[in-house]
């Protein structure tokens, strides 16, 4: 059995799809395709594909990831350029290496967000950035399935900044001011989710942008606490390669006597 692990991106109008929109998308993907799948065992076998930290709906996303398992072998980038063809635009497969490494969800320890802020001075997202990071806690509440829910957002954010950038991977471009903020928020328990930090900024400095904001995840990955960068999950595997002999070397190999 081989297993592939997968990059892919929610773009445009596709940032509105639900995680199990996407399955469905992606299973009539595989069968285009033509992949051979392992699947599950039972009265009612599934493809085996282990899907890892979707973004939730409502947001793009330029860094979801997902591992599936074949009973043939396949070359990852001609199957990630089928798959790829196989999807509507917006949904793009990305990147694909062979899974030479465990442990794909344990690497996926933070996310990169950019947060678009239409119709809000920069100097005002500053401000209640400053006042973010300035505070010691910012607790907010959200309604879950077991009731009113209050937590602290602030331990969980690594990085708060605004920022100005072109050419953003960030959705509704528009001659309006606009405030571009980039976090990095660690995965904990629970979940602090983008939407959770634009309401500790509301609770800490008042910002409330007049739109719904467009949320971007730009990054997810293994959190370096030294750097505070966010590292490609998919690294180890692309390094766990085995390295492919030079054709001298490998001529000179089986001239060798035994």
């Amino acid at each position: 059995m081989q297993r592939i692990r997968l990059r892919y991106t929610k773009r445009g109008r596709l940032r509105f799809t639900s995680h199990r929109d996407f399955q469905r998308a992606f299973e009539r993907a595989l069968r285009r395709a033509e992949v051979p799948m392992a699947y599950s065992a039972g009265f009612t076998p599934h493809p085996k594909v282990s899907y890892a930290n979707a973004a939730p709906t409502g947001t793009g996303s330029e860094a979801e990831y997902l591992e599936i398992a074949l009973t043939e072998a396949r070359d990852p980038e001609r199957l990630r350029l089928l798959l790829d063809e196989s999807l509507p635009t917006g949904l793009d497969v990305v990147d694909a290496v062979e899974a030479r490494t465990s442990g794909l969800a344990d690497r996926l320890t933070a996310s990169v967000w950019e947060l678009r802020l239409d119709g809000v001075e920069p100097a005002e997202a500053e401000a209640a950035v400053a006042a973010f990071n300035a505070a010691p806690a910012v607790e907010v509440q959200r309604r879950t399935k077991n009731g009113v829910r209050t937590f602290d957002t602030r331990s969980a954010v690594a990085h708060l900044e605004s920022v100005t950038t072109h050419g953003s991977p960030a959705d509704r471009p528009t001659d309006r001011p606009c405030a571009i903020l980039r976090l990095v928020v660690r995965h904990v328990t629970p979940a602090v989710r983008p939407d959770d930090v634009l309401s500790g900024l509301r609770a800490v400095a008042d910002l409330a942008p007049p739109v719904p904001v467009a949320v971007t995840r730009l990054a997810q990955g293994l959190f370096d606490e030294e750097t505070g960068a966010v590292t490609d999950p998919l690294a180890p595997d692309r390094e766990a390669e085995a390295p492919v002999p030079h054709p001298a070397a490998a001529s000179a190999a089986a001239k060798a006597p035994a």
